[in-house]
């Protein structure tokens, strides 16, 4: 945990506060009118209405606390860790569960006291965290789709002219040579291996008698040939898209429908690569 916590945040601080507010505003309101949890399926006013000034009232500290807090945050730290961004978070709550809880006083004469406002303030952070879970799924994605987009249209230029050769153990086999970025991926099967390739801009199977660890053995120079399951290697290069978390990715390949697992024991390789 420690560890996570001091690591370089990757993510670039948003500069779309105004509409994330609207976004995050809408979310309190659909969460509230929708499925009316903590109680306020009982008020009997205006429920629809009710919801959307919440709704508003979030929005509204949004704003503030994103130009005034979150957008100055680089500026006021050297290298911006996870736990910066973390505790920044948890204030972006409390000042969201402030700001809600003066209109609950307002609209219901709630009396004020330390009591009310802390189980305000944790119901607040039940759906701070999810809606902070979803948001950072989100940007992880998009991060992980940008590194992914950045490093194979470098290792893909820096590798046209190369042409690798798979060799099959057979007596009378016949050995597979093709360039390196044609290459998507290779799948263990018993004695033999599966090679998928791009021929012609479509994939295209051949089976060749020979191990994966043979293969992987014969490819060992470039790293962009990545073994992620121990059924499976793919070429780096060649991925369009990676989803997925700390358990497990699925990676979908150019020009193909298959998908590829990654195991969890390989996610950290996979990340260090993109990183």
């Amino acid at each position: 945990m420690k560890n996570l916590l001091t690591r370089k945040y990757p993510f670039g601080q948003s500069k779309h506060w105004l509409r994330d507010s609207v976004i995050y505003g809408v979310i309190i309101w659909a969460i509230l009118y929708l499925l009316q949890p903590f109680g306020f399926s009982q008020y009997q006013g205006n429920k629809c209405l009710v919801a959307a000034a919440f709704g508003l009232v979030t929005m509204v500290c949004y704003i503030v606390y994103g130009y005034t807090v979150m957008q100055n945050l680089p500026k006021l730290v050297k290298t911006l860790r996870v736990w910066h961004d973390a505790a920044a978070v948890l204030g972006l709550i409390l000042f969201i569960a402030i700001g809600n809880f003066m209109l609950l006083v307002l609209l219901f004469s709630v009396p004020f006291s330390a009591g009310v406002f802390l189980q305000f303030l944790w119901w607040t952070l039940i759906i701070g965290a999810v809606i902070t879970a979803m948001s950072v799924g989100i940007e992880y994605n998009r991060y992980l789709k940008h590194q992914m987009e950045a490093l194979l249209s470098n290792t893909t230029e820096e590798q046209r002219d190369i042409t690798i050769t798979i060799h099959d153990q057979n007596v009378r086999g016949n050995d597979l040579e093709l360039p390196i970025n044609n290459l998507l991926y290779i799948e263990a099967q018993k004695n033999n291996i599966s090679v998928c390739y791009l021929r012609d801009d479509k994939p295209t199977t051949v089976e060749l008698h020979t191990t994966l660890s043979a293969a992987i053995d014969e490819l060992r120079q470039y790293e962009n040939i990545f073994q992620c399951h121990r059924s499976f290697v793919v070429n780096v290069n060649n991925i369009t898209q990676a989803k997925g978390n700390s358990n497990g990715y699925q990676l979908r390949l150019t020009n193909s429908y298959t998908t590829i697992p990654v195991s969890r024991q390989y996610v950290p390789r996979l990340k260090d690569f993109i990183a």
